[in-house]
């Protein structure tokens, strides 16, 4: 076609991309009962006066598929982990056994099960309205582009083929994680 022309598509590709990512940052926060280091991702401990994530603190691990273990580098961290694990708000009840911080991952009830599905199908749902924003766009500076009708309309059938192709990608991705939540 012309530069002009890659040029919003590229754009638009960019944009798309970019709601995929954060599709998938939006879906790993939605735990599916299973334990994973990443549920503690937003957990941050008061070290030495600043707040500091928890990775960077200690050393957090999953022994088993309900148990978060969180080995601190500093013995005395294990109050402030303790602390700011239960500030972190994460429904979790960590045990300090004087060694390392141990969280029970509970299991999920249907009814639980039911609103994280909800809520990854309404994060899907977003996403979609990104990529057809980032589509909408596209059209409109295609429309205002100094080019033929004939490569408008090829370049808009690119944008709409680069759009189905996304949806379904987001659709795939709620998909299974929804079969993840739900899996008892």
């Amino acid at each position: 076609m012309n530069e002009e022309i890659d040029f919003i598509i590229d754009t638009a590709k960019e944009q798309m991309d970019n709601a995929i990512l954060h599709l998938e940052k939006e879906l790993r926060n939605i735990r599916a009962g299973k334990a994973t280091p990443s549920m503690l991702a937003g957990v941050s401990v008061d070290y030495y006066g600043s707040q500091t994530p928890l990775a960077q603190v200690a050393n957090v691990n999953t022994p088993d598929a309900r148990t978060i273990s969180v080995q601190p580098w500093e013995k005395s961290m294990l109050q402030e982990i303790e602390r700011g694990i239960m500030n972190a708000n994460l429904g979790f009840n960590p045990m300090n056994n004087g060694e390392m911080i141990i969280i029970n991952v509970p299991a999920l009830t249907e009814e639980r099960r039911i609103q994280l599905a909800k809520q990854a199908k309404a994060e899907a749902e977003h996403d979609k309205v990104s990529v057809r924003n980032a589509r909408k766009d596209a059209n409109n500076d295609i429309k205002k582009s100094d080019i033929s009708d004939d490569m408008k309309k090829n370049a808009e059938a690119k944008i709409q083929d680069l759009t189905d192709g996304y949806i379904k990608s987001i659709d795939g991705m709620y998909a299974k994680k929804e079969i993840d939540i739900m899996t008892v």
